[in-house]
């Protein structure tokens, strides 16, 4: 049974990505008592799933262990993970929060040896890595996930997979057994760190994302340039896993549009420049874009990659992709706006820089607040002692969404120390 002891000078925090966990860790740092609760297997969110950042072009496998450690180190945090908060009752200063915990099916005498993944037979579409690949079962969602322990699929619960994955285990770490539980616990300022997931590609018709397979998500693409990835970082094509020869990324993939999001997500064209380095400099890369936003100190990245001399810009909002059915090449329709010529450019890879929308729905959240058209939490005195941090926030990179998160866990810290004076 999962026990947690928490006061209305409590912290909770909803969400363990890079804001989740930047907000938790500077309030645990000042002192206070901190609560995190995550619906992953593990903390780090889509960061963890990214190959590089931009404009460095650096690991984020760095930063990611430094938080780690600051959280394995810090014993006023405790992170639930496997959770989801269902309710939050009361009044900034004195809040009741209603935790749903699913069953892990293994405890915590895991060694990560990875002898239950082995010992299973079953497999299933990789979340990780956005069903581009298949994993075990029993598995360990990434390399550096943490917790650094396995996950049993309830999937395989009540099969003989599940009894093969104990019988393997050597530390009596797997527990069949276990059931969903359902916490509460109290806490004086809740800091709202859900972060954003990748608009769905399925709802922009004209751009085939559901029946042409050599169109891809930019989210789909990082995870295939990453070496740990599905693909050893090979940038294959889905149809017939040939390396792609020339790549085309399309900007405003369901941004900017009333018809899906009203929205700029900011980071698109940034996220799509970094991308265009990845492939070798012989691959032709044409981004198609209606602006490019690269504001500040990203102005210069997005030189060094027009430079290049196998890149190329169009302006021009794609109309329409339609795919070769002798090659599986996707073929991109539209009008270049600056010279106004018609085209039909042919690729071996599309890759949709799709928009970034808030992970919860408008009507999913447990507390009552204040959302704006677009679905991003706004800062207003009618949210009491809820606050959010990072792209729960509004579209945000990862810089930005740490300094948001830093700011979210000040105006918390606040409250219950305003709790704290008073009880005092």
């Amino acid at each position: 049974m999962t026990e947690v002891i928490a006061t209305n000078e409590t912290i909770l925090v909803v969400g363990g990505g890079i804001s989740g966990m930047t907000a938790a860790l500077e309030a645990a740092e000042t002192g206070k008592q901190v609560v995190l609760v995550e619906k992953r297997p593990y903390v780090g969110g889509r960061v963890t799933q990214l190959y590089k950042y931009f404009p460095k072009l650096c690991f984020p496998t760095c930063g990611l262990e430094i938080n780690q450690r600051r959280a394995k180190m810090n014993p006023n945090l405790n992170i639930i993970s496997m959770a989801e908060v269902t309710d939050i009752k009361g009044e900034a200063g004195n809040y009741t929060a209603t935790v749903k915990i699913s069953p892990r099916y293994v405890n915590e005498n895991c060694t990560a040896c990875g002898d239950c993944a082995k010992a299973v037979e079953a497999e299933f579409d990789d979340e990780y890595n956005y069903g581009l690949g298949k994993r075990k079962g029993a598995y360990l969602p990434h390399r550096m996930a943490h917790p650094q322990r396995y996950v049993l699929d309830p999937a395989i619960i009540g099969t003989d997979d599940a009894q093969k994955a104990k019988d393997a285990c050597k530390v009596n770490a797997i527990d069949l057994d276990m059931q969903e539980e359902v916490i509460e616990f109290k806490a004086g300022a809740v800091i709202w760190a859900t972060g954003w997931k990748p608009y769905d590609a399925n709802k922009i018709q004209p751009y085939g994302y559901d029946r042409i397979a050599n169109v891809i998500t930019s989210v789909e693409f990082e995870r295939m340039a990453d070496p740990n990835g599905p693909t050893g970082g090979k940038l294959t094509r889905p149809s017939d896993g040939k390396e792609a020869k020339s790549v085309a990324f399309i900007q405003c993939a369901g941004s900017r549009d009333k018809n899906h999001l009203l929205h700029c997500s900011r980071i698109c064209c940034m996220a799509s420049l970094k991308q265009a380095t990845y492939p070798a400099d012989d691959v032709p890369i044409t981004i198609y874009y209606i602006d490019i936003r690269a504001i500040d100190r990203f102005e210069d990245f997005y030189q060094k990659v027009k430079a290049q001399e196998n890149v190329k810009f169009i302006k021009s909002k794609v109309a329409s992709i339609v795919e070769n059915k002798e090659n599986g090449n996707p073929t991109l329709h539209g009008v270049d706006t600056e010279g106004y010529n018609r085209y039909a450019d042919e690729h071996d890879l599309v890759v949709l820089a799709v928009g970034m929308e808030p992970s919860v729905d408008k009507a999913s959240f447990p507390v009552e607040i204040t959302i704006n058209e677009e679905g991003f939490i706004e800062p207003a005195p009618e949210n009491g002692g809820v606050f959010a941090a990072g792209c729960s926030s509004d579209a945000l990179d990862v810089n930005r969404a740490v300094q948001h998160a830093t700011g979210a866990a000040m105006r918390a810290i606040q409250v219950v120390n305003r709790v704290a004076a008073t009880e005092g």
